[in-house]
């Protein structure tokens, strides 16, 4: 999801328009970076409509989602109750907004930030909020469109004071202590029936200590 322009409100009425807003699909590098990783506690900031969340309860996480959209989180639980009735036990559904949200340090094996388009300052004090949330060997996700979409790639905001780069985040998290940027690249994504792909920030970083 992006809050670029939006506050909860206006999320609530985009979700409560009727149909699915995204893919059900989880994200290509979400599965890249988290699929062959060994199951534990998962947080998942900004779940929209639950993909990563249902997708990673299915595979046996336990998951915090969070998202400050109440009417994303009523479609997450109906999608829950009528396609993954199974995974009921293993997520945690919770209506917060993230910038005031403060997940407990060290809780987490695995923390997605994905397509959560900031300000430069709130951000950062996302992802390093997001990065204290990580147990020893953790590893946090962190997904957007990058700064060269709109030009180059396709879908996304193109308001450029809230895309970033890969380096931006690897920047942001510079001073988290005993968390190593293992991964920052751009990444092309297909997107279905767009005549290019979108082009992505893509940061993968683990707690080593």
């Amino acid at each position: 999801m992006s809050t670029t322009g939006m506050d909860a409100a206006a999320w609530d009425a985009r979700y409560a328009a009727g149909g699915r807003v995204w893919t059900p699909q989880p994200n290509v590098w979400a599965v890249e970076a988290l699929g062959d990783l060994r199951p534990g506690t998962a947080l998942d900031l900004g779940t929209g409509e639950g993909r990563h969340a249902l997708w990673l309860a299915e595979l046996g996480w336990d998951v915090t989602a969070v998202d400050f959209s109440a009417e994303a989180l009523r479609t997450a639980r109906a999608v829950q109750a009528a396609d993954a009735p199974g995974t009921t036990a293993r997520i945690d559904w919770v209506h917060a907004d993230l910038l005031t949200y403060a997940p407990e340090p060290g809780s987490q094996d695995a923390v997605l930030v994905m397509y959560i388009h900031l300000l430069a300052a709130d951000r950062r004090a996302l992802v390093r909020s997001a990065a204290r949330a990580l147990a020893p060997g953790g590893t946090l996700l962190v997904v957007g469109h990058d700064l060269t979409n709109p030009a180059e790639g396709a879908g996304g905001p193109s308001d450029a004071t809230v895309l970033f780069t890969a380096q931006d985040v690897a920047a942001d998290l510079a001073g988290s202590a005993g968390v190593e940027v293992r991964l920052a690249e751009r990444r092309a994504r297909a997107v279905e029936g767009a005549p290019r792909p979108a082009l992505d920030a893509v940061v993968v970083a683990v707690r080593t200590a």
